[in-house]
């Protein structure tokens, strides 16, 4: 008995439409999110200065074939590079992500909204000196912080009630999705185009998650953002050839994402496309920690004061409780050995056991030579977490959107210190008075890491005043921050 397959094209699936006519047409009217899409922009470029010290980092970017440099291409912050977009986005996305310091996005999905910045600031730079080569206007800053607006909206609503990870899938898949949105409507895409463009980026196989988990947690995890916003560039690339799409990419029956890849649900959604996440983005500004962690770093930043004050160290800690969300529990509550960098920075107790012992959490924390204090693993073995389920709630609750920990500290002498409850962290929304002062500050320190005084004094007048940078040229931005042979 045979079954006929219906062979007949179906209307583009209407995920595909709604992100699509979203980026073509959405007007940003909100000042919040363009003012908080230019911290964003400083903070991330400022993440991948701090990266471009790290080798691990470094021996992985510049051309595909070393020597090669694009005419007109995309020139890579920090860096002499100048490369296809392509190459530069994936270049600017590892830089960016590398030290997992750049902002979060926290709901049912996780990620990093800022991620996309590799693919935007790469195709505006490439554009913008082709267009001038071609005698025509290039693109001015405005459209770069307008792209990133839309970008982590697109990434930023899919994971508000979507969970990748839960079916083995890495949230890099979103920044693919938003990332060939935006660079598609920044190439000057046709509706039709665009759609096209975006199944494609569904269609391609995606990433899975073994590289952030426990056994095999490494740095993948660290360039796999770049991979993505630099595989969107291509697909919008491709697409603009003319290259056909696949309407039903996530209904089709038996072989489209949804049955194959999602376990046979639809996605849902929780809001329309606006400029909601830009406006509530998380930025990580004390520490380069996975974002679940950030207030318990904060609480044990706090522990380690009181310790002194009552002349105790983390010598006379006898256990330590973690009261926590349901989401830190299922991603960095992890015993055994730590073997690199990657899975220390996915560790709860690996993040609270240093600020404990040390007063500090920097990303060199994570490296070999401060791991290898036995203090660490020693505390390490004495906390324990445990899911608070009302955090849990208030952790989905788009109102709050806490991210909250809270830590109690019993010493060798019976002793219980009084529990450290940190609800909110200094990168929320609720907290934005507190936290941009200190943005402004990790980025100049970020900033004198690469560049030579005088070039750092150029890099912040062009660039910290918002009426001033949105009207420069993209490329007169990047050249800024050029480093030369």
């Amino acid at each position: 008995m045979s079954t006929t397959i219906s062979n007949e094209r179906t209307q583009p699936d209407q995920v595909l439409t709604d992100i699509v006519d979203y980026a073509l047409n959405y007007k940003i009217e909100n000042d919040l999110a363009w003012k908080t899409a230019h911290y964003c922009f400083l903070d991330t470029l400022g993440c991948g200065f701090e990266a471009l010290t790290y080798p691990a980092c470094t021996k992985l970017l510049g051309p595909i074939v070393p020597g090669t440099t694009v005419p007109n291409g995309t020139k890579v912050p920090g860096t002499n590079y100048q490369l296809d977009p392509v190459q530069g986005a994936f270049n600017i996305g590892a830089m960016i992500r590398w030290l997992d310091f750049n902002d979060t996005w926290l709901a049912a999905e996780w990620g990093h909204p800022s991620d996309n910045l590799g693919g935007i600031l790469a195709t505006a730079d490439w554009l913008s000196r082709t267009f001038i080569a071609e005698g025509k206007q290039p693109l001015k800053m405005r459209t770069v912080l307008e792209a990133m607006v839309l970008a982590h909206e697109i990434q930023g609503v899919l994971a508000l009630e979507n969970s990748f990870n839960k079916v083995g899938l890495d949230h890099v898949i979103l920044v693919k999705v938003a990332s060939t949105a935006v660079v598609g409507k920044l190439l000057g895409l046709t509706r039709d185009e665009l759609i096209n463009a975006v199944s494609l980026a569904f269609v391609d196989g995606q990433a899975l998650r073994t590289y952030r988990h426990s056994p095999n947690t490494g740095s993948r995890k660290s360039w796999a953002a770049g991979d993505a916003t630099s595989r969107a560039v291509r697909l919008a690339l491709i697409a603009q050839k003319g290259e056909m799409g696949y309407p039903s990419v996530l209904t089709a029956p038996v072989w489209g994402f949804y049955d194959v890849s999602f376990k046979g649900k639809k996605f849902e959604f929780q809001r329309a496309y606006g400029s909601y996440v830009m406006e509530n983005v998380l930025f990580k500004i004390s520490f380069p920690a996975e974002f679940h962690s950030q207030t318990a770093v904060e609480a044990a930043m706090t522990l380690h004061e009181l310790l002194q004050q009552v002349g105790k160290s983390s010598d006379d800690i006898a256990k330590i409780t973690i009261r926590t969300h349901e989401a830190a529990i299922r991603i960095i509550d992890k015993k055994g050995p730590l073997h690199n960098p990657a899975d220390r920075d996915h560790c709860i107790q690996y993040m609270v056991a240093v600020p404990l012992i040390f007063g500090r959490l920097t990303a060199l924390d994570y490296e070999d030579s401060i791991a290898q204090d036995p203090r660490i693993d020693a505390l390490r073995d004495k906390i324990v977490c445990v899911e608070d389920p009302q955090f849990t709630v208030d952790y989905h609750d788009p109102e709050k959107r806490s991210i909250a920990n809270a830590l109690t500290v019993e010493l060798t002498d019976g002793t219980v210190l009084q529990e450290v409850v940190v609800e909110y962290p200094i990168g929320h929304r609720r907290r934005r008075d507190e936290g941009i002062p200190k943005l402004i500050a990790k980025y100049k320190t970020n900033l004198a890491r690469i560049f030579s005084e005088e070039q750092q004094k150029e890099i912040l007048e062009n660039t910290l005043d918002y009426d001033a940078l949105i009207d420069l040229n993209v490329n007169e931005v990047v050249d800024l921050m050029e480093v030369s042979k």
